[in-house]
């Protein structure tokens, strides 16, 4: 397989963390492709009509959105289920997931106001709006989530890759005020899978 990968996405590590955590990182070749909504990255479009990694390539299967290729991967490698069959648990495990990937979605829009956007041409009621999300998605993990310490679920992998994502990019911590969170947060981040794709370079990199 293929994984077509950016080093600062949360989305493209989500993948990666989980496939770390499925032991079977080594049945994967990560292929680093930069992309940006202002870039064409023609090869990724190629692949992805949306131009956006993570892609996953398997054989003849393409398959892109972070979630659909977990998916996937957790059904072709049963034997370490990181998405239960449980209803209950399933629902609980993607609503996780769905609340992490909108906190990297509000992020990330963030971002653009903050340091990509032309000042001029900045919005601070759009940007207030995005660190709104974030703040009432941190106080609503705090008060509303189970963060399990010892088994792991894709729910947990997608919000720590994202609560990585939010700190690597400065943007304002779930830390303060939130000591559940902190908590768990740290012990999941010495996870040897966390450990083995930390982003790099630095956040001027990010197009």
């Amino acid at each position: 397989m293929k994984l077509f990968y950016q080093t600062h996405s949360p989305y493209a590590r989500k993948v990666l963390v989980l496939a770390y955590e499925k032991n079977i990182s080594d049945n994967m070749e990560v292929v680093h492709m930069e992309t940006s909504p202002t870039d064409r990255n023609a090869e990724v479009f190629a692949l992805n009509p949306l131009g956006k990694v993570p892609v996953l390539v398997d054989k003849d299967e393409v398959i892109f959105e972070s979630s659909v290729i977990c998916e996937y991967l957790d059904k072709k490698y049963s034997q370490y289920k990181m998405i239960p069959d449980d209803n209950r648990d399933y629902l609980s495990t993607k609503k996780l997931e769905a609340l992490a990937t909108g906190i990297a979605d509000a992020g990330i829009l963030a971002r653009w106001e903050i340091e990509r956007r032309p000042v001029e041409k900045r919005y601070q009621q759009f940007l207030d709006g995005q660190l709104l999300k974030l703040s009432e998605s941190y106080k609503y993990i705090e008060n509303n989530i189970v963060l399990d310490e010892e088994n792991v679920s894709l729910g947990e992998i997608a919000l720590a890759t994202t609560l990585s994502w939010i700190e690597y990019v400065k943007l304002p911590s779930f830390k303060e005020g939130h000591p559940k969170i902190f908590r768990w947060y740290n012990k999941f981040s010495k996870r040897p899978s966390m450990l083995a794709t930390a982003y790099s370079g630095t956040t001027q990199d990010i197009k």
